[in-house]
């Protein structure tokens, strides 16, 4: 065989295995999801490529993915209920299974009429969780789409919106901490009821005489290992940053990092690092080292 044979055989064996290792996908929503509960609050349209999730007295609904995968990025994007929305809770979050699970998560808490929604976002390691922080928005997420993502990779996990870093999660296993690095995950999305505690910590409930409320899902983006392949398939050795690089070994730019805190600074409302009455004084330890 001809040397320019071999060298275009070794090549694509090379892309057959790169498309092995890593699932991507631009997804519809029958190839890598299905729905979890509600059954007709679920509605599927435009051949797979936009789910709305409806939530009345009788049921929310919600979706997950098919298969559970050991980092990745993944993104959706989501229109939420417009108006009086108090009480009911928007989710897009990654979960592993059992007491010690693994979760990364966003949570939109829905208001009154004219009030914005909240963003909640925590993290739980091996079941450890009680690490919230929170913000508003600086557009109005009920108009129209806007892309959420979740960047999960052996050193931090990146929260983002419409490419926007929000929060970052750094990996402190180096000072005995627990990060989500060995459980595969699925990709969840549900639509439900919360007012016990969702707006204003309970205070404003559902208004029912508005039912259905209705939430919007597309563009299920997935880029990501499966969970058979092992942390290997995340391995790495080459550290670069911006929010356009690979997920595998994603950080922040000096632009990112600049973005970043002009969201915290601007836009948070809890963090829970400054939240000393919860955790009675005594800070959890990754408090004390920077988070960007």
């Amino acid at each position: 065989m001809s040397s320019s044979k071999v060298s275009m055989l070794f090549f694509l064996c090379s892309i057959t295995i790169s498309l092995v290792a890593v699932v991507a996908s631009a997804g519809n929503f029958y190839q890598d999801y299905e729905v979890m509960f509600g059954d007709q609050h679920a509605k599927v349209l435009e051949n797979g490529q936009i789910i709305t999730l409806a939530l009345d007295k009788s049921s929310g609904a919600g979706f997950k993915s098919k298969n559970a995968y050991l980092f990745g990025k993944f993104d959706m994007q989501i229109k939420l209920q417009p108006g009086n929305s108090a009480g009911t809770v928007t989710t897009f979050y990654l979960s592993s299974s059992g007491a010690n699970h693994d979760e990364i998560d966003f949570e939109f808490l829905g208001n009154s009429t004219g009030e914005p929604y909240t963003i909640h976002t925590n993290v739980y390691a091996q079941g450890q969780g009680l690490k919230e922080q929170q913000f508003h928005l600086w557009f109005d997420p009920t108009q129209d789409f806007h892309t959420y993502s979740i960047v999960w990779n052996t050193k931090r996990i990146i929260f983002l919106v419409d490419d926007s870093p929000i929060r970052v999660f750094n990996n402190l296993e180096s000072i005995g901490l627990p990060f989500p690095k060995n459980q595969s995950m699925g990709i969840y999305a549900t639509f439900w009821n919360a007012d016990d505690w969702a707006t204003q910590g309970g205070r404003v409930k559902t208004d029912w005489s508005l039912a259905p409320f209705t939430a919007s899902y597309r563009n299920f983006n997935i880029n990501a290992c499966p969970g058979s392949q092992g942390p290997s398939c995340a391995s790495t050795s080459t550290e670069r940053s911006a929010v356009g690089s690979s997920w595998k070994n994603q950080g922040l730019n000096a632009a990112e990092r600049n973005r970043l805190r002009w969201v915290q600074s601007k836009f948070m409302v809890y963090d829970y690092c400054t939240d000393r009455i919860k955790f009675n004084k005594d800070l959890p330890r990754e408090c004390k080292h920077s988070r960007i």
